[in-house]
C-alpha cells in the first residue's frame, strides 16, 4: 500500500536520512523503533508532507504523494503533544477534521468516535478537564474521524504515566485492528515497539539496522547495535577458533561461527534469561566456568544477578526468576558455576575498533 523509496534527507551538511527503502502492507502496524537522532521522526514528518526529502520517492496506492502537501494526503497524524485546541469540548476537537460534511453527518460520526474510545460521557468537557490518557484519546479519535488512509503516530504514549501507557498500548492496537487501518508509529520506547507492532523497523545513524516481526528482532539480531538496543543482552569479546570455538578471555566457548574467519574478532550475544547458574560443585557441562556473584538487584518478578568469570575475563547478567516468597536459594552467593548453552549464543560482527584492537 505504502512504498518508501531511496529517502535522503540533510540539514545543513549533517544527513539525518541515507536512502530509506521500506513497504508497508495494508491493515500493517509498523513501528520505526531507535534512539534519538536516528532519523525516525523526521522520516514521520517527511509521510505527513510537513517536510520533503532531497532524494527519494513515496508511492501511496500507485501514487506518487512525494509532493503532495499534508491535507491531500488524507493520513491521520497522533502527537505526542495531543495537539488538541485548549478552547474546544472534546467532541468539537474530534469533529475539527469533519469540516463540509453535513451537521447530522459530523455529529453522528463524533459520538461513534467518542463511544470508539471510550469518551462518550466527556463530549463536553474541554482538554483542561481530561487526564492525560484522555486527552490522547481524544486526539486518537480526531485522527481517525475522517476516515483516514493511513495512521501516522508520533511517539503517542511518551507523555504519559508508565499504567496509562500500557493501558493505550492496547487499545490502541485494538482500534487499528478493529478498523483496519495501516499504522505507523514513531517510538524509542523498545517495550512499546515489540508489544504493539507487526513489524518493527530499527534504524540506526539514519538507516534501517534491521526490521522483522518484534520475535525475530529479539531472538535474531543482525548486529551489535540491534542486539544492545532490543532488549538486554550480553556482548562477550571474542575470537573465532577452529571449528565452532570461540575464545573469550581465556576460556573457549562451543558456539556456531560460520561466516567469521580463524582469528576473526567477533560478539558473542546471550541473552540474560538464556543464561543458567549451579552451585559451586562439579558438573559435566559444556559452557560451564567459575564465576563469583558481584550484585544482585530485585526487579519484581525476577533478580538480575551479575556475575564476574576470571577465565572469561568479563562480567555476565543474569535473570533469576523468583519464587513465591521472592527469596534467593541460599547458594546464590559467593562463587557459581555459570553456564551458556551453546544453542542461546548469538555470534555477531564486531565493531571496527575492535576489530582494530584484535
Amino acid at each position: 500500500m505504502l512504498r518508501i523509496e531511496h529517502i535522503a534527507k540533510q540539514y545543513k551538511d549533517q544527513p539525518v536520512l541515507r536512502g530509506i527503502e521500506l513497504a508497508v502492507d495494508s491493515g500493517e502496524f509498523v513501528s520505526l523503533l531507535g534512539p534519538s537522532g536516528c532519523g525516525k521522526t523526521t522520516l514521520l514528518r517527511i509521510l505527513c508532507g510537513i517536510d520533503q526529502p532531497d532524494e527519494g520517492r513515496i508511492l501511496f496506492q500507485g501514487d506518487d504523494i512525494t509532493r503532495w502537501p499534508a491535507a491531500r494526503r488524507g493520513f491521520g497524524v497522533v502527537f505526542q503533544s495531543y495537539a488538541l485546541f485548549p478552547n474546544l469540548t472534546a467532541a468539537q476537537n474530534v469533529a475539527f477534521g469533519l469540516k463540509g460534511q453535513a451537521s447530522k453527518q459530523i455529529q453522528a460520526r463524533v459520538q461513534e468516535m467518542l463511544a470508539l474510545v471510550g469518551l462518550g460521557a466527556q463530549a463536553q468537557r474541554y482538554p483542561a478537564q481530561l487526564s492525560g490518557g484522555q486527552q490522547q484519546r481524544i486526539a486518537l479519535a480526531r485522527a481517525l474521524a475522517p476516515r483516514p488512509r493511513l495512521l501516522l503516530l508520533d511517539e503517542p504514549l511518551s507523555a504519559l504515566d508508565a499504567q496509562v501507557r500500557t493501558e493505550l498500548r492496547s487499545e490502541i492496537r485494538q482500534l487499528q485492528r478493529q478498523l483496519g487501518i495501516a499504522a505507523i508509529m514513531v517510538t524509542h520506547d523498545q517495550e512499546e515497539a515489540l508489544s504493539m507492532a507487526d513489524r518493527v523497523v530499527l534504524m540506526h545513524q539514519g538507516r534501517i539496522e534491521q526490521q522483522g516481526s518484534p520475535e525475530q528482532l529479539y531472538a535474531q539480531p543482525v548486529s551489535h547495535f540491534a542486539a544492545g538496543f532490543v532488549g538486554r543482552m550480553n556482548l562477550l569479546p571474542a575470537t573465532a577458533e577452529a571449528g565452532n570455538v570461540v575464545r573469550v578471555g581465556e576460556g573457549r566457548l562451543d558456539c556456531p561461527t560460520s561466516g567469521f574467519d580463524v582469528g576473526e574478532a567477533l560478539l558473542v550475544g546471550v541473552r540474560p534469561e538464556s543464561v543458567v547458574l549451579h552451585p559451586a560443585q562439579p558438573t559435566a557441562l559444556m559452557n560451564l566456568f567459575r564465576a563469583r556473584v558481584m550484585e544482585t538487584s530485585f526487579l519484581g518478578s525476577m533478580v538480575l544477578v551479575r556475575v564476574y568469570s576470571p577465565t572469561l575475563q568479563c562480567q555476565i547478567d543474569v535473570q533469576w526468576p523468583l519464587r513465591h516468597d521472592a527469596q534467593l536459594p541460599d547458594w546464590l552467593q559467593g562463587e557459581v558455576l555459570v553456564e551458556l548453552p551453546a544453542a542461546a549464543l548469538q555470534p555477531l560482527a564486531a565493531p571496527e575498533s575492535l576489530r582494530r584492537a584484535a
